[in-house]
């Protein structure tokens, strides 16, 4: 009997359909990091320890209210804030960037902790200022967005500061920015373009340059788009088969477990697979837009919905970089590339959302 009642607490904050469809991308992952490691059992058993303890995270996070996540909120931001600064100024250059914080008893990427951070400050402040939002308030809900983005540009680390860009526009999109501020500042956008481009760093411009032609330079530059490229288009309808991707297992897909996972995917189970996991990661965003469009607070709308289009977010730039219609900017497969860092600040999110959907279903009875 007592086991019946455990097993009640701890399934009470999961939404069944979240964590059904995450099962099934953590079981597409398993199925392609085998592959993708030349049948690496020390790969799945690292991945299935990141897992393990990525879940637990989100049962943590299912397990609070909204009303303390708020509370949360401002700590965190300005946590993850000051530890940014501390990267600029005392950080560890790995390759040429500088990105990660040296604790002494742990080194840590704080640009991950400011993807989280940044949603739940943004839909905090909102939430405050609910009863009279004006013009200022977005105003200073840019600024809190523009700060950490701008630090982690300097590292340099663009997508990264793409995401947490992105993830502080969708609160402002939720929160009711107008869609003529937003057409004016695309149109700022576009012509500050010439501006940006000189402050690129001359690896991000030949990343552009690579998009546009990836033939220019096949064994340099383009390799990475040309093989993934390949590897997707060689596995026509139906796929080579899993353990059977000649691309993959002769070692032509670069950074073939993590970045580039997307291309083994594909070589393997072809257009149908790929549209199967499409329909997956759309499963996984209709749920989030579900829970956002039924969360009882402004806070809780704000920041699921930022969190479900973050998600989108993620597969759209690391399909579009594999397919080749985006830049190579090192962002990886959620829930399917191999680390445990992406996976944890997910899973971390989706334990938000389901924290909104409980405290919705506690408010209706």
């Amino acid at each position: 009997m007592w086991i019946k009642t455990l097993a009640r607490r701890i399934a009470a904050p999961i939404d069944p359909w979240l964590l059904l469809f995450v099962a099934l991308l953590i079981s597409v992952s398993l199925l392609t990091i085998y592959s993708a490691s030349n049948e690496s059992i020390d790969k799945i058993s690292s991945k299935m320890v990141s897992v393990v303890v990525a879940l637990v995270a989100m049962w943590i996070l299912a397990n609070l209210k909204p009303t303390q996540l708020m509370w949360l909120a401002p700590p965190i931001y300005l946590v993850g804030f000051m530890l940014l600064l501390g990267v600029a100024m005392f950080g560890e250059v790995t390759n040429g960037a500088r990105r990660w914080l040296n604790l002494g008893f742990a080194r840590i990427q704080p640009s991950e902790l400011m993807k989280l951070a940044v949603p739940m400050m943004l839909a905090w402040y909102f939430d405050r200022h609910e009863a009279n939002l004006k013009f200022k308030h977005f105003a200073v809900a840019a600024l809190l967005t523009g700060l950490p983005v701008v630090l982690v540009l300097k590292q340099p680390d663009l997508g990264t500061a793409m995401l947490i860009a992105a993830a502080g526009f969708y609160v402002l999109f939720f929160a009711g920015l107008s869609w003529r501020v937003m057409l004016a500042l695309f149109a700022a956008g576009v012509a500050a373009l010439p501006v940006i481009w000189s402050h690129m760093h001359d690896y991000q411009r030949q990343r552009v340059m690579t998009l546009i032609n990836p033939t220019d330079d096949p064994l340099g530059a383009g390799y990475h788009i040309l093989q993934a490229t390949t590897a997707i288009g060689s596995g026509g309808v139906m796929g080579k088969g899993w353990l059977r991707g000649t691309q993959t297992h002769l070692d032509f897909i670069p950074e073939r477990t993590t970045d580039f996972i997307f291309a083994v995917y594909g070589e393997e189970f072809g257009l149908i697979g790929n549209m199967l996991l499409l329909l997956l990661y759309l499963c996984v965003i209709g749920r989030g837009l579900i829970i956002t469009s039924n969360a009882s607070s402004l806070f809780g709308r704000l920041l699921a919905g930022a969190l479900t289009l973050s998600f989108f977010t993620y597969a759209f730039v690391n399909m579009g970089m594999v397919a080749g219609i985006l830049p190579v900017v090192g962002v990886p497969l959620p829930l399917v590339s191999y680390g445990g860092t992406a996976m944890l600040s997910i899973l971390i999110g989706f334990g938000m959302l389901m924290a909104i959907q409980r405290d919705r279903k506690l408010m209706k009875s």
